[in-house]
């Protein structure tokens, strides 16, 4: 099978979801590629992009104007045109959604634990904070409590503040006692992360993307627009299992975890991609001074190096 028909059956596999989710698939094309290209794009050129996986230019207008009412993007209309960008909590939260999406790096692990008790909030403010810690792939190990290995209480803070929960949130930094790996703390990650169930997504993300990487290794005969489109859907699917997953250390994954083959799948595959697909983005993205700037440095550092 082509990569053009691997390609195809991503696009089905999309379009068949339901309910179709546009406005996460537009917060994915706004952090992989508008972003890292200062951040403002017009409406009818990002409806263009979105058009070949199914999302049509009523439905784009419809997921950006709610994206608006949450405080994600922000519009600014010059004559019949609009045009829309971040916000300032809408950059923020971008960064929390993508900060590990391109990180190839290996960070020690100390042991240590950020703890965020909930106990002291009122019912309707404990189910926003915890929904929104769950968001930056915080575990729970109890009634109230959750945890995760990476995230340091002084990130933690502003936040907090950012969600009026700081004065009856208490959160610790914990120190290790015990053996880093021990069975006890396997099995506690094991649930309070359900590692089964987010091992089997990143199991799916392999099984769809890989016979694209085994086709354009073979022969890449894709067009820029269609590097977009498989680019786009690849940081798409990679995004969503990385929502869920605290990138916990290799001491307490299990030795055959999938989320390792899962990664270097994606990075191999965005760096087949990326030239293409920016040579897409240069001919079709606008904003209203004319053609978008080229990806900032930083783009080229996604992946350990894109240039390399």
């Amino acid at each position: 099978m082509s990569a053009t028909k691997q390609l195809d059956q991503l696009v089905d596999q999309f379009q068949k979801k339901r309910p179709i989710r546009a406005g996460s698939l537009i917060i994915t094309l706004y952090g992989d590629a508008i972003v890292p290209r200062g951040g403002t794009v017009w409406l009818g050129s990002l409806a263009r992009l979105l058009e070949p996986v199914g999302i049509n230019e009523r439905l784009v207008r419809t997921s950006v104007y709610r994206l608006v009412k949450e405080h994600w993007l922000q519009a600014e209309k010059i004559g019949r045109c609009s045009y829309y960008s971040l916000t300032g909590p809408g950059l923020r939260r971008f960064e929390q959604a993508f900060k590990n999406v391109y990180d190839m790096s290996s960070l020690e692990w100390t042991g240590s634990w950020t703890l965020v008790l909930l106990t002291q909030l009122d019912s309707d403010t404990r189910r926003r904070v915890r929904e929104e810690l769950k968001w930056l792939s915080f575990g729970s190990i109890g009634q109230g409590v959750m945890i995760h290995p990476r995230i340091r209480r002084e990130e933690l803070l502003p936040l907090l503040q950012e969600w009026e929960a700081f004065d009856d949130t208490i959160v610790m930094q914990t120190h290790p006692v015990e053996p880093l790996s021990s069975r006890a703390m396997r099995r506690e990650v094991r649930e309070s992360w359900n590692l089964d169930e987010l091992g089997g997504r990143y199991r799916r993300f392999l099984n769809q993307f890989r016979p694209l990487w085994q086709e354009l290794k073979d022969e890449d005969n894709l067009s820029p627009e269609e590097c977009l489109i498989a680019r786009t859907l690849l940081i798409h699917e990679y995004r969503k299992i990385l929502l869920r997953d605290p990138l916990l250390p290799d001491a307490l994954l299990p030795g055959d975890w999938e989320g390792r083959s899962a990664r270097q799948l994606c990075r191999n595959l965005y760096r087949q991609l990326y030239e293409r697909a920016e040579a897409w983005l240069d001919e079709t993205l606008e904003n209203a001074s004319g053609p978008l700037p080229g990806p900032n440095d930083g783009f080229y550092k996604r992946f350990g190096g894109l240039r390399d």
